[in-house]
């Protein structure tokens, strides 16, 4: 799959999924939610502030009424709703509106009420961009700070669930660093993703490919990967990016939307149903396709 477009469009064909938006007053999320109901993606459920919706709603000239919306004023009360109405089976995925994710993820991974998986969630975006030649995952620029060996683990488990849910059948996945060889003394990174590659090869980890560490460069780019005399099955065609850590993934994901004219989808992985969980700053487009997105992986 080259192109967000072809993402969106093939969840359009796999027909309307249920959305639930905590505090749902938010202009980009309405405008989102309501682009994705006209294209045949979304049955939004809006949780939140009901007037506040309805002016949204007037200012961006939209009619939501025919939507199932319900009045939960306090972001903490409609991120604990919204999250219920997923874990009782009315939703099909969870989407971030006008709250701190630190709400959302507090109601999410409750022990008790929430919808907790049993392992680590963390963020995945696929990225179109126009100097590579197919869709690519960046993960986790969002989520989880410094993940040990573990985790990551995890990390990679999640977005090769997501690569597969838009066609990649067998991902490959580069785990990045600023070089190439193992640095033990100074560079940890470089020690978990030699662990990670052997592990991947002893069939620790399946259903993907893993290599590392491998630079940027290399993982994007053949020609690097030859040039520097790197035999890998990964370099030069990577489907997913595992970053060292968030710093890493953050910039590198907001360096691509902001200054590389990427276009981006971004949902969380590992709850239990995926979670729509975009920036506040993020536009209507990108929400649509992280809609889209979520609906294939659920």
């Amino acid at each position: 799959m080259r192109s967000i477009e072809e993402l969106v469009g093939l969840a359009k064909a796999r027909g309307r999924r249920r959305v639930v938006v905590a505090a749902a007053q938010e202009h980009s999320v309405l405008e989102a939610v309501y682009a994705a109901w006209k294209e045949g993606l979304a049955e939004p459920i809006l949780i939140g502030d009901l007037e506040a919706m309805d002016a949204i709603a007037t200012e961006l000239g939209i009619d939501i009424g025919s939507f199932d919306r319900r009045h939960a004023p306090d972001l903490a009360k409609a991120a604990a709703m919204a999250v219920e109405i997923v874990r009782n089976g009315g939703g099909d995925l969870l989407m971030k509106g006008l709250l701190d994710t630190s709400i959302l993820l507090k109601a999410v991974l409750n022990k008790e009420t929430g919808i907790n998986a049993g392992r680590l969630t963390s963020h995945v975006a696929v990225i179109e961009s126009p100097h590579y030649h197919k869709l690519f995952i960046i993960t986790d620029a969002a989520i989880n700070i410094a993940p040990d060996l573990e985790g990551k683990i995890d990390i990679i488990a999640n977005a090769v669930l997501a690569a597969r849910a838009i066609g990649v059948a067998r991902p490959k996945v580069a785990l990045l660093a600023a070089v190439e060889k193992v640095n033990a003394a100074k560079m940890p990174c470089t020690v978990d993703a030699a662990l990670l590659s052997t592990m991947n090869r002893r069939g620790q980890i399946r259903d993907c490919i893993v290599d590392g560490p491998l630079a940027l460069d290399n993982a994007i780019s053949a020609e690097s990967a030859r040039i520097k005399k790197i035999d890998s099955p990964v370099a030069g065609d990577a489907d997913i990016l595992v970053a060292p850590d968030i710093e890493a993934g953050n910039i590198l994901y907001k360096a691509l939307m902001d200054l590389g004219g990427a276009k981006g989808a971004a949902v969380v992985m590992g709850a239990a149903k995926p979670i729509v969980l975009t920036s506040r700053a993020d536009p209507a487009e990108t929400k649509l396709a992280s809609i889209a997105l979520a609906a294939l992986a659920s």
